[in-house]
């Protein structure tokens, strides 16, 4: 207990912060199992999603509302199927991704209206949710779950409800389908002239790249990371700067 409490400490406190080296912590608890077992059915939180969120990854949280019941129903799911080591690493963060996604939206609803994110008390800090028999919270599932399962294109693929965060995906995300979705929202944030402006010789990127670098340099630059997704061929070299984010409610 003593050793998880200060491996909590040692974290950032702010989700979608600065732990530049996270991506190099061990992943022991998750490793590449081949297991096949019994997938968490994620089609509740699928067409929940395909009702309220748009291509473009604009929710309507007014909408939303009139789908609580239902948004329960899922939540209460992922609370009974809790992965194990028996789950293949694909279904694992499938169902950690959907829960990040999930409990976002269940954050505004439950604060709804609000203007950002930001305004709410401890957002990411506060544990307000059971999985198992356990509490957690947004940044518990981020940085001591998903960031060490050293799959940097998570950060592509949860969603913290604000306009410069990459789009929540329209559709839930699935052990079969996985690497084609987090391949495709790569592509997808990456290319974004919202999100990244990207020439040869100068790029303009987004904060995340900066606050979670150390994620994306395990094999290189994160300017060779962009350029396995990158419509434009950056330099080596290339003038790196960060955009302003901007966390406005991404309704």
């Amino acid at each position: 207990m003593k050793k998880y409490i200060l491996s909590l400490l040692l974290l950032p406190l702010l989700s979608c912060g600065n732990n530049k080296n996270a991506g190099e912590i061990p992943t022991e608890a998750y490793q590449n199992s081949t297991t096949t077992v019994a997938n968490m059915d994620h089609s509740k939180w699928n067409a929940l999603l395909q009702k309220n969120v748009s291509q473009n990854g604009n929710v309507n949280y007014k909408a939303f509302q009139q789908d609580q019941k239902q948004l329960q129903v899922y939540l209460s799911e992922l609370a009974s199927n809790v992965p194990n080591k028996s789950w293949s690493k694909n279904a694992t963060l499938a169902y950690w991704i959907n829960t990040y996604n999930a409990y976002t939206v269940q954050l505004i609803l439950n604060n709804y209206p609000t203007k950002s994110i930001k305004d709410i008390k401890d957002p990411w800090g506060n544990k307000f949710f059971t999985l198992g028999t356990k509490k957690y919270s947004l940044e518990e599932v981020e940085h001591e779950i998903l960031r060490k399962m050293n799959e940097p294109r998570i950060h592509f693929a949860i969603n913290c409800a604000s306009f410069s965060c990459p789009n929540l995906l329209n559709e839930a995300y699935s052990d079969a389908k996985l690497e084609q979705q987090l391949t495709t929202v790569a592509k997808r944030f990456v290319n974004d002239a919202s999100k990244n402006t990207i020439t040869a010789n100068k790029i303009e990127i987004s904060k995340i790249f900066d606050w979670f670098e150390g994620d994306f340099e395990t094999k290189g630059s994160v300017i060779d990371y962009l350029n396995q997704y990158s419509t434009v061929k950056i330099n080596s070299k290339a003038k790196v700067s960060y955009k302003d984010y901007n966390w406005s409610l991404n309704d």
